[in-house]
């Protein structure tokens, strides 16, 4: 059984590995993280508004990117691999990856 569990974990990895590569988005949620956690009480709203905008463009990114690949899959087998592609994702981007709930 251990086979099927980490059945996508390769690909899944190489799939996180070039998303982190190929974009400029997690930079920016950390420049804004810091920019709405560092802000005075009248920037801090517009602030975490900013870097809500960012987080939601990492995870819309992220979805589009598991269901692309799930598409070609089988019901079950899409249905394995994206269990596998969120838990990874979560677990390595953590709140940025909160859309895939």
């Amino acid at each position: 059984m251990s086979f099927r569990r980490g059945r996508f974990r390769k690909l899944v990895e190489s799939q996180l590995d070039l998303f982190a590569s190929e974009t400029d988005l997690l930079h920016e949620a950390a420049a804004a993280d810091a920019a709405w956690t560092d802000a005075d009480a009248a920037e801090s709203e517009e602030l975490f508004g900013d870097y809500q905008l960012v987080v939601d463009a990492i995870g819309e990114r992220l979805h589009e990117m598991r269901e692309t690949y799930a598409g070609t899959l089988d019901e079950g087998a899409a249905d394995d691999y994206r269990a596998a592609f969120d838990r990874a994702a979560k677990k390595r981007f953590g709140r940025l990856a909160a859309f895939l709930e």
